[in-house]
């Protein structure tokens, strides 16, 4: 009996075991040691670059959407000073007075894939840049998952109704939300030039 709650006990912990090392690789996705930074575009050279002139202007326009106060994805907020410079479930996003060594760099200036914000979305098939190419169906086709006899699609309005939003509505894709406008090259360098100078 006791043998087999030894054996218990140590499959147990190396699950425990094995898990948190799962977790520890996945806290830690963001390794800008994995990410070829001479790829950045040079620091600004502007003086003075401060968080409240310069900086959270650009972040209010292409980053709170998802990193505010209503949605802070990943535990990351980028409304505030506070929030920029804690980080979040990632880990640290800015190290002050090394632009190449920071995230939020990196990340605004969408030179890796993996770490672009926002996001790059690769092409759908059949979308535009697919490898049907045409964008979808082709004119006058009946729009996807209807047939001849049911009539049109869940969603379609009457005739003469108002036009539907795509994506279903309010919150939904194609809703309200814009997508997010990532930083200029510009942009990005007026944010190196911000960390450089100390991420005042």
């Amino acid at each position: 009996m006791k043998r087999i709650t030894r054996l218990a006990i140590f499959e147990a912990a190396f699950a425990l075991m094995a898990f948190s090392l799962v977790a520890q690789e996945k806290v830690n996705h963001w390794d800008i040691s994995k990410v070829d930074v001479s790829k950045l575009p040079p620091a600004a050279t502007q003086p003075g670059v401060t968080f409240d002139k310069d900086i959270k202007p650009l972040l209010d326009a292409s980053c709170v959407g998802c990193h505010g106060k209503m949605k802070p994805r990943a535990g990351l907020r980028l409304d505030n000073l506070e929030g920029v410079l804690k980080g979040g479930r990632d880990g640290k996003m800015v190290v002050p007075g090394d632009s190449a060594k920071s995230l939020l760099v990196a990340a605004a200036a969408r030179i890796d894939d993996h770490i672009a914000m926002p996001p790059k979305h690769r092409p759908r098939p059949g979308g535009p840049g697919g490898p049907e190419g045409a964008g979808g169906p082709p004119p006058g086709a009946p729009p996807p998952g209807s047939t001849p006899d049911a009539g049109p699609p869940p969603g379609t309005p009457p005739p003469g109704g108002p036009a539907p939003q795509a994506g279903g509505g309010p919150g939904g894709p194609g809703g309200p939300h814009k997508p997010s406008k990532p930083l200029t090259e510009d942009q990005v360098a007026l944010l190196r030039a911000w960390v450089d100078q100390g991420a005042n």
